[in-house]
């Protein structure tokens, strides 16, 4: 904030409550990774599309990248935490039901309800799998994990 020259003060003086600057930091880190992966998906063969939005969110730079990464992997113990009704809660779950049908449409199933329902337990798994790989000290550890990782959830979505 001294680069920017301001005062915690002034900087929170732009936001009514602390949940405002939850809620606007929260949707803000959603942008870099949305971009990584609808990029990734963009540029995938037809039908390679779920396989390169796999890759893309495990990969081993995202893992690293705590500061810019996936707020959903960072924040989903804080979030827990919120009240019930709170606007960080409402803003995590619009986020959530937008990236599960996003996702879903990439997904094989009979219906649209197991699209769908195969979608949300493939993005809480791979957030999950995020924040474990990012306690995983080890290199290669961490990496041999998220490329184990990316082969499970490959198969687990495809049956």
């Amino acid at each position: 904030m001294r680069d920017l020259r301001l005062t915690h003060g002034g900087f929170y003086r732009h936001f009514d409550s602390k949940e405002d600057l939850f809620v606007e930091a929260f949707e803000h880190s959603l942008t870099e990774i949305s971009r990584k992966i609808t990029s990734a998906v963009e540029q995938a063969p037809r039908g390679g599309e779920l396989k390169a939005l796999i890759d893309a969110y495990l990969d081993i730079e995202h893992c690293d990248n705590v500061a810019d990464g996936c707020p959903v992997a960072a924040l989903a113990s804080e979030l827990a935490r919120r009240p019930p009704r709170s606007r960080a809660r409402a803003a995590f779950l619009r986020v959530l039901r937008d990236r599960t049908q996003r996702t879903a449409k990439y997904i094989p199933g009979a219906t649209e309800e197991e699209r769908v329902s195969k979608a949300r337990m493939l993005m809480s798994g791979m957030a999950g799998t995020v924040t474990v790989a990012r306690v995983i000290a080890d290199d290669g550890q961490r990496r041999k994990f998220l490329d184990d990782a990316k082969k499970f959830y490959f198969e687990a979505v495809r049956r």
